[in-house]
């Protein structure tokens, strides 16, 4: 009895230094983690805890049992976890366009087919339709953040936010007469009503999104840039995309995009420049000085024949790089593995070196590298203790996925957007087991069908 009454008080002050685990909202665990930390952490099995909107502790399964406990416990045995993929350029509604002109030169495909067809359809409902359309594809396919450049920007932040996703979104500044706005003056002043509305939210990023510098005179480029000094706010533009621009450039202003940009005081803080394809090492040295991002959009500089941005020499220069799609009118779609998997592709090629771009640095620009252009580093883009639980999981089953020597290999050059299971952002599940819990299906099908005949009829000819 004395022995029994020893073991009791022994086993209780053991209890007693373990504590009581902790109730939090979610457990993943049993997954392979790819945590993409600064170290390049990878726990095989691994296992984490989320409560509320943030991860709290990255551990092996036995550890994070010990420690914690909780009502929704998700097993994630043959499958990868690892953060949301961050897509860093795209136009959400133009979904809607998917398909409609292919196989043309950019400018003739915006002046002949895209420009005619957004002054003809685009209306709020048009934005938000095609916004939920585009939502239950980045669902679906692992994208958890998207940056946004479109009109009708505060449809596009509402309706990402019913969705769930994460969004650095920009209201578009454009010179000539556009769906919202039929002069740069109403463009900017747009712009400031949105970032006042969304300032603060704790999902949506409001931005200011000049298009570009060849659409755009000098006086609305300051004044864009000075708005978002005044506000606090990041700024998205279209850089060096094709050697039209750079031509447009040099012939009116004597420099390169970048240089003439750089001339009217254009760049700051929290710039993040989309495509960066013709760039020179001058114009490189100046991105990096002025820590402004590159968004990088493999496929639709292909698909357009627009040229192959310098990646690699971005990269060895210090400048953040992530990757994006594009809008799906240009790509055609929005999932980001194929994004990764053309992005390291294409630059093995363009150098004769199958060493450039190895799977870890671009699974990097789609995650950890990608939040660092946006100045979100801090709080998502990797699986660490104190971020927020933007978290996918992704099945490792298919054939095509077997035998698996290396997850991050496989991540990139064997996953497709549709191994997605389960996609979380700010610690709620968006989609569990393939089934997207904030969004009709089929409702959303539905609707962007009706609007595809709208726009047939905005280009029939």
């Amino acid at each position: 009895m004395r022995v029994s009454c020893c073991l009791w008080i022994a086993a209780a002050v053991v209890l007693a230094g373990q504590g009581t685990p902790r109730e939090v909202s979610l457990i993943i665990t049993n997954g392979t983690l790819v945590t993409m930390d600064a170290t390049g952490r990878i726990l095989a099995p691994g296992a984490l805890a989320v409560d509320g909107r943030d991860i709290v502790a990255v551990d092996t399964p036995q550890a994070i049992a010990a420690r914690y406990r909780s009502t929704d416990t998700i097993d994630a045995s043959g499958s990868v976890v690892m953060p949301g993929l961050i897509n860093t350029h795209t136009h959400a509604p133009m979904v809607l366009y998917r398909g409609l002109a292919d196989d043309l030169a950019l400018m003739d495909w915006l002046q002949q087919y895209i420009f005619p067809a957004e002054a003809k359809t685009v209306t709020p409902a048009f934005v938000r339709a095609g916004t939920r359309l585009a939502a239950l594809e980045m669902i679906r396919s692992g994208t958890t953040t998207f940056v946004d450049m479109y009109y009708f920007e505060e449809e596009i932040a509402r309706t990402a936010k019913e969705a769930g996703l994460r969004g650095v979104l920009g209201q578009t500044i454009i010179q000539f007469p556009v769906p919202d706005a039929k002069t740069p003056a109403e463009g900017l002043a747009r712009a400031e009503r949105f970032v006042r509305a969304f300032a603060h939210d704790d999902l949506i990023v409001p931005a200011i999104a000049p298009h570009a510098m060849y659409t755009l005179d000098g006086d609305t480029l300051r004044a864009a840039r000075s708005l978002a000094d005044r506000l606090g706010a990041p700024v998205l533009i279209h850089l060096a995309e094709t050697r039209d621009e750079v031509m447009v450039a040099s012939e009116k202003h004597r420099a390169t995009p970048a240089e003439y940009l750089e001339s009217l005081g254009f760049f700051g803080p929290r710039t993040l420049a989309a495509h960066g394809v013709h760039l020179s090492d001058t114009d490189i040295a100046l991105l990096q000085r002025r820590g402004v991002g590159v968004s990088h959009n493999p496929e639709s500089n292909m698909k357009l024949a627009s040229g192959t941005a310098p990646v690699p020499a971005l990269r060895a220069a210090g400048v953040p790089v992530g990757l994006g799609t594009d809008g799906a009118a240009s790509n055609n779609d929005l999932d980001m593995f194929e994004a990764m998997r053309q992005g390291a592709l294409l630059h093995k090629l363009q150098a004769g070196d199958p060493r450039v771009l190895p799977a870890s640095d671009v699974l990097a620009m789609g995650t950890r590298e990608g939040a660092r252009t946006l100045g979100l580093q801090d709080a998502i883009g990797s699986l660490e203790a104190g971020k927020r639980a933007d978290v996918i999981i992704v099945s490792m089953d298919h054939p095509r996925q077997t035998p698996m020597y290396d997850p991050l290999s496989h991540l990139v050059y064997a996953t497709r957007g549709d191994d997605v299971r389960t996609t979380i952002v700010n610690g709620r599940v968006l989609m569990r087991d393939r089934q997207v819990l904030t969004l009709d299906e089929r409702a959303v099908l539905t609707e962007a069908r009706s609007r595809a005949k709208d726009v047939r009829a905005a280009v029939a000819r």
